[in-house]
């Protein structure tokens, strides 16, 4: 097909706004699935995905389509997650596009991650459709979405398409919008051939596959090819396109979106954003945009039963095969035995990587209390990174610690503004500035700690704002905090497995309610067991899991107090040196239960 009648479009909206079911109506009239064949949530093929909602991995997807003026197009869209956490997956994927479709739930109205994907949008050059979804619901308000359109987006109200994807309206709109409004592929002057990655795969038989958008020139069977970001040299076994699952083809030419097989087995050397081209003819400058993606969240994952350890290690091995950004290494535990300390891009990436290791490989593990990325500096200046609290170098020998923070970007009603301004501070937050969406929503911009916003920061700002409330965040600057190590201690033993960095202010309030939690799930040992909480070798909370105790006593009965006091004595005794050599068993379920809870 000509150059000029392919568009590559991409589809952007906040979470549960009807992404994934308007990509099952545009696959229906296009005809590129037949009804036959196509099942809700077509391109989203992971039971996580069905079961939450979201799209985790992008499932790009070529078809074709007569619009009213009578020419046939070709129309390549390439799906995006819908996550805070996977954005610059979704400007890798934006970047391989030339317009993209902005939905907008016509109940719920613009929404933080409408705005972020939009402003990404904005960023990459695109022509933006914006479209109203779910107009067919009771609920829905469109007069307020078109005024949000304007006042926010600043895109204007009569460019607007309204649908709902749920019953079939506006498709056909949609598809001639997409046909006419965008323009063209990009960038196809180019002498050479560039040719960018936007996501790859793993297969069993075929090793990495690479998915890829072709800007200029054209790629082949049997080309020899450079990846232009490490010069990693490479010969193409197959490429082709999707439709949606995946079709050979002879060549890929400017403006095809498609895969490309080649004799590199392992997809961490494939980075998403690279830029491939020929060996022979290589060209000057890669496409913008590319970063390498580095791991924000880290947390210790250990197998329950000890015996399961290399069950866990090779899940795990083909679990980065297809998820590049996913990274562990092996560490050890006094208390939880030998495990993996893995790297994640955000707290739902973990979640997800730990669901699919509990549901895939059959594995029960335990996971530690997460940590973000800090920066020390030490008195002779030499400056770290410390992932783990293990890590953190003594006291007497730091000058400061830098922590990463975030600039939030948080939409809820009116009456809630007060409850959550309360909520930020909590997390040593600051709010910069708000900004009134209509007469029903307000919008905060804030400062916070990266570390605050790990556990379960989202879960009270939907309970506080009813589940109306919606944030989105982006990386800030490290900034200097007063943190500390806090360690717990079981009967004078340090327990590496409930360390954890935390704010001096915080630091007592956190210690004594993790003690507390300790203390009553270690079950009653012959001796009395004090659990601390310590800083710097300072007890600043404690509590004790009280002794079982035998009445020596009850053989006593009248007589004098002497005898019995000679008898209590002599257990009191006996107890004092047990708790010199005895040992304090916790159970594992100790470790899941005070982990989980946290």
């Amino acid at each position: 097909m000509k150059t000029d009648h392919k568009r590559n479009f991409s589809i952007i909206a906040h979470v549960d706004h009807g992404k994934t079911t308007l990509s099952d109506r545009l696959l229906e009239n296009t005809a590129t699935v037949t009804q036959r064949v196509l099942t809700e949530q077509h391109l989203d093929s992971m039971d996580l995905e069905r079961e939450r909602g979201i799209t985790i991995k992008s499932h790009p997807v070529t078809m074709h389509y007569k619009a009213k003026n009578g020419e046939l197009y070709q129309l390549n869209l390439m799906d995006t997650p819908g996550h805070v956490d996977f954005s610059y997956e979704v400007s890798r994927s934006l970047a391989a596009c030339e317009g993209a479709l902005l939905l907008i739930d016509a109940a719920q109205g613009v929404e933080a991650q409408t705005v972020a994907n939009a402003n990404l949008a904005v960023e990459q050059d695109l022509v933006i459709i914006p479209v109203i979804n779910k107009i067919d619901l009771p609920s829905a308000n469109l007069d307020l979405c078109l005024k949000q359109l304007e006042d926010l987006l600043a895109i204007p109200a009569e460019e607007a398409i309204l649908a709902s994807a749920k019953n079939g309206i506006g498709i056909e709109e949609i598809l001639d919008a997409i046909a006419l409004r965008i323009p063209p592929p990009r960038w196809t002057d180019c002498a050479e051939t560039r040719v960018g990655v936007f996501d790859s795969v793993y297969d069993a038989y075929r090793g990495a596959i690479v998915y890829i958008r072709a800007f200029s020139g054209e790629i082949k069977r049997g080309d020899q090819i450079v990846m232009m970001s490490d010069n990693t040299r490479a010969e193409v076994k197959e490429v082709g396109v999707f439709t949606p699952s995946m079709q050979k083809s002879e060549t890929l030419t400017a403006g095809d979106v498609g895969y490309l097989v080649c004799n590199i087995k392992n997809v961490a050397e494939i980075k998403i954003g690279d830029t491939i081209t020929h060996y022979h003819n290589q060209a000057k400058e890669m496409l913008p945009g590319y970063q390498e993606v580095r791991p924000l969240v880290f947390s210790g994952i250990y197998p329950v039963e000890t015996s399961d350890f290399e069950k866990l290690k090779a899940g795990m091995g083909k679990l980065q095969l297809n998820d590049a950004a996913f990274s562990f290494q092996a560490e050890s535990s006094m208390a939880l035995g030998f495990g993996f300390r893995c790297g994640f891009l955000g707290l739902l990436h973990m979640e997800i990587i730990q669901e699919r290791i509990r549901r895939e490989y059959d594995v029960d593990i335990i996971s530690t209390y997460p940590s973000v990325i800090y920066k020390v500096e030490k008195v002779n200046g030499e400056a770290i990174e410390v992932d783990n609290p293990i890590n953190l170098p003594d006291p007497s020998a730091i000058e400061r610690i830098l922590e990463p923070t975030i600039k939030a970007t948080i939409h809820v009603p009116n009456d809630s503004i007060g409850d959550i301004l309360n909520l930020v501070m909590d997390k040593r937050g600051v709010c910069d500035h708000t900004e009134t969406l209509d007469e029903t929503r307000l919008m905060l911009v804030c400062n916070l700690p990266l570390n605050e916003i790990l556990v379960d920061f989202n879960d009270r700002l939907k309970s506080i704002t009813r589940g109306y409330g919606s944030m989105d965040y982006e990386l800030d600057e490290y900034r200097e905090s007063k943190l500390v190590k806090m360690d717990i201690m079981v009967n004078g033993d340090p327990v590496d497995a409930f360390s954890s960095i935390v704010h001096q202010d915080k630091a007592r309030e956190k210690g004594k309610v993790l003690c507390e939690k300790l203390a009553d799930i270690i079950p009653m040992h012959l001796f009395k067991i004090a659990v601390q909480a310590a800083v710097g070798g300072n007890i600043i909370a404690r509590a004790n899991v009280r002794a079982m105790r035998k009445d020596v006593t009850a053989k006593c009965y009248g007589g004098d107090i002497s005898r019995k006091r000679k008898l209590l004595d002599k257990q009191k005794e006996g107890k004092r040196k047990m708790k010199n050599i005895g040992n304090v068993s916790i159970p594992p379920d100790a470790f899941i239960k005070v982990l989980k809870n946290d």
